[in-house]
């Protein structure tokens, strides 16, 4: 690598730093530890993972004058080429490196491996597709590196970037326990449904506030780029394969939520089960469908799913035009208890959360009757700002993070 190669990757990291925006953060920001030498951050496309190690560096000068910011997406290096980047950093004081979209390098368990053992002092932060099996085929890095796994906004998040309030996040069992008080405070003065209606069409990824008009086509854009680059990349497929992955979340999006017939999905797009499977969850760990089952490990061992949805809302309007409104109810509920909580596909309502907690989730006149004498049951109420008893409303469940 040259010098002047050199020279404009550290122009480019200066200036990416520089023009961070540190107003807003996500959540997750606050819960890291930036302290620890080696650091993995894997979520979906477009859900802040750049900004997040550009606001660190930004916020904390010292660890800026010490600290190189790349994008591999970007810069088109192999590994052998970066680790001598890498080198050339550590000769001339650098403490600490942060590496985005790592997944565009090919062998990068070695690479950081390797910068981990080679070179004692440095601090290594990465971010990846989060169709990245951190915890496969990594080796040693399982006792080297903190992972954390970054998802979309939250509908609390989003009125708090939208500059609505300063809300905190509800415990989960805090918010079954006293979701009257909860909401009755938050709506004091604020008309909560119809931000939460913007919400469901924009919220969940925060690039929406740089082109509100445009959002839909770029969100598109994550779409093709998660099946055209990432998914080959991280799971090398063929294009073929790709061309099928696409058919498969078309076909997935128009008719969810379902119960699949996966062996009958597979041979209609010419796939045997176990590469549909493969393709399944792949899209699952991107951000782009989510799953339920009746057992929850069975995800995590590449299972069936009893039930198939859009990841998040917004991806709904996307790829189905105007979604029903019952499966869009579902789909938030799931998308957002999933990162608290474990939740399940039970034989009576609608989600088990944590093997305990059964719900129900329906418009104004959704009642008890599927699950009137099951304990611990609720219902998630759409089109209401405070609920009652065991009624608690579908929104409020945008502020458990």
């Amino acid at each position: 690598m040259d010098d002047a190669t050199i020279e404009m990757i550290y122009n480019t990291s200066a200036e990416r730093i520089r023009e961070t925006d540190c107003a807003f953060h996500r959540f997750l920001y606050s819960q890291i530890d930036w302290s620890v030498r080696v650091l993995a951050l894997s979520g979906p496309r477009g859900v802040g993972k750049t900004t997040m190690l550009l606001q660190y560096l930004k916020e904390n000068p010292e660890e800026a004058k010490g600290g190189l910011y790349v994008s591999m997406d970007n810069l088109w290096v192999d590994a052998k080429e970066f680790y001598e980047l890498v080198r050339y950093h550590v000769q001339h004081g650098g403490t600490s490196v942060f590496i985005d979209e790592i997944h565009y390098l090919t062998d990068w368990q070695r690479l950081v491996k390797n910068l981990y053992d080679n070179f004692k002092g440095l601090r290594i932060a990465y971010t990846g597709s989060s169709i990245l099996r951190l915890a496969a085929g990594k080796g040693d890095l399982s006792r080297r590196q903190i992972e954390y796994e970054l998802p979309g906004m939250s509908f609390r998040e989003y009125l708090n970037l939208e500059g609505i309030g300063d809300f905190k996040p509800i415990g989960f069992a805090d918010l079954l326990a006293n979701h009257v008080q909860y909401a009755e405070s938050i709506t004091r003065g604020l008309k909560v449904l119809p931000l939460f209606e913007q919400y469901l069409h924009l919220g969940y990824y925060p690039f929406y506030r740089e082109d509100r008009v445009h959002f839909g086509q770029r969100l598109l854009q994550v779409v093709n780029q998660v099946l055209d680059v990432d998914l080959p990349k991280v799971e090398d497929v063929t294009p073929e394969t790709v061309r099928k992955a696409r058919r498969m979340l078309s076909i997935l999006a128009a008719s969810t939520p379902q119960t699949p017939n996966i062996t009958e999905l597979c041979r209609n797009l010419g796939m045997d089960r176990k590469q549909g499977l493969k393709v399944l969850h792949a899209m699952r760990r991107a951000g782009l469908l989510g799953l339920l089952a009746e057992d929850a490990d069975a995800l995590k061992h590449l299972g069936s799913p009893n039930k198939i949805y859009c990841d998040n809302s917004n991806l709904m309007y996307v790829l189905c035009g105007q979604p029903d409104k019952g499966t869009m109810r579902e789909t938030f509920f799931n998308n957002q208890i999933q990162v608290v909580g474990e939740a399940s596909y039970p034989k009576r309502g609608d989600f088990l959360v944590d093997g305990k907690f059964l719900f129900e989730v329906g418009g104004t006149r959704k009642s008890f009757e599927q699950i009137k004498d099951e304990p611990n049951s609720f219902l998630a109420i759409d089109g209401i700002e405070v609920g009652r008893a065991s009624r608690i409303p579908l929104w409020l469940f945008g502020f458990l993070y």
